[in-house]
């Protein structure tokens, strides 16, 4: 059985999160699509809230180090990226799009990414169509036609007991 790498990003704050939730939940489905097709899938997950001070320092200084240098790796050589984001003051979170902001070009060149976000309201799912999908268009990713987007309402049936 041929493996396959898949990275999953999940931009969520706080612990637990809706993001990180919906992050599993997209990963396991991939997980269940692979094996469909006969592939085995290791996965990498990510809160990119671990990263926070590292992708500032990034920012600042030009270089990635320690576990976020180990991020950005992992994502260079992955199958397959799922990036999921909570939506704050109609658009993705800023830890998301500083994380993005220091990838080196062509890291995500042909990836598939599958993309997701979280918000308190419906009215919140086209930040995924107007500030994520650009933004990973320019790197160049092979972002998945269909996101998915989860609200409040959305959860009302889940508990955030089922994160792990």
């Amino acid at each position: 059985m041929t493996t396959r790498s898949l990275v999953v990003l999940s931009g969520g704050v706080s612990q637990p999160s809706s993001s990180r939730l919906l992050a599993d939940r997209l990963a396991a489905a991939t997980v269940t699509a692979l094996a469909a097709r006969g592939l085995q899938a290791q996965v990498h997950t990510v809160d990119l809230r671990d990263l926070a001070h590292a992708t500032v320092d990034a920012t600042l200084t030009g270089f990635a180090s320690g576990p976020l240098r180990e991020t950005l790796d992992a994502l260079a050589a992955a199958d397959g990226v799922v990036l999921v984001s909570p939506v704050y003051g109609a658009s993705v979170a800023g830890l998301v799009k500083s994380f993005l902001d220091v990838l080196e070009p062509g890291t995500l060149d042909g990836i598939p990414v599958l993309l997701g976000a979280t918000g308190g309201t419906a009215r919140h799912s086209l930040a995924l169509e107007y500030a994520l999908r650009p933004t990973l268009a320019y790197q160049r990713a092979a972002v998945v036609r269909t996101a998915v987007f989860a609200a409040t309402d959305d959860w009302a049936r889940t508990r955030y007991s089922a994160c792990s």
